[in-house]
């Protein structure tokens, strides 16, 4: 695969933050007095923090004013942080660092394409700030995936053609947004999940091999 620049997503593709995620949202649930299950949570996966509140809310049979979604997701939001800035460099997906680490060396520039609004912190948290020569992250962009704005942004902080850049995305909506952008995309996950990606691997230990380090 040729390309000048990658652009990364970050949860469930350079760290899984995911888990984080679940607890806050169950923790929510549990103060509104019901459970929010693992199944529960497999509707949020690509979705907005007020677009997953809804979702939380009618599984709970939950109705709250605007001012106390606002409420309720800055309290998800503040328990989110206090896991996260507990992490470490120990979180990194395997394979993720060795990968950016290859980029780099074949200058290979390399971009954050999240919609966490928490993407800088978990970066740095990482230790992983020197790799990226730019982050993209919820306040950056107005719309979220499937709309390729995010994408958009990336290549042109870049200074790169949305044709010279590769998407790594583990979610459906991700590979959309990528699609969208007209740029390549390697997803990471299941291959029936992320079928419409250009190449699909299991993680980032295998992109080396099957994705290549770029022309």
């Amino acid at each position: 695969m040729k390309f000048k620049a990658a652009i990364f997503d970050l949860d469930g593709v350079i760290v899984d933050t995911a888990k984080y995620h679940y607890l806050a949202w169950k923790r929510l649930a549990a103060s509104y007095g019901f459970d929010f299950t693992e199944k529960d949570n497999e509707r949020l996966k690509g979705v907005s923090r007020m677009a997953s509140l809804e979702i939380l809310l009618s599984i709970g049979n939950i109705t709250l004013s605007e001012e106390e979604k606002i409420s309720a997701a800055e309290k998800k939001n503040a328990w989110y942080l206090e896991y996260i800035t507990k992490m470490t460099s120990d979180e990194i997906l395997p394979g993720a660092l060795n990968y950016l680490k290859v980029l780099k060396d074949n200058n290979i520039l390399i971009s954050l394409g999240s919609a966490s609004k928490n993407a800088p912190l978990i970066i740095k948290r990482l230790g992983l700030e020197e790799y990226f020569d730019a982050i993209v992250d919820g306040y950056s962009v107005q719309k979220v995936k499937p709309d390729p704005e995010v994408f958009l942004v990336a290549a042109q902080r870049l200074n790169m053609k949305a044709e010279d850049c590769v998407v790594f995305e583990d979610a459906p909506a991700g590979i959309e947004a990528a699609i969208a952008a007209n740029m390549q995309c390697v997803g990471i996950g299941d291959n029936e999940i992320l079928s419409k990606a250009d190449i699909v691997i299991p993680g980032l230990y295998a992109a080396e091999e099957r994705v290549g380090i770029g022309q």
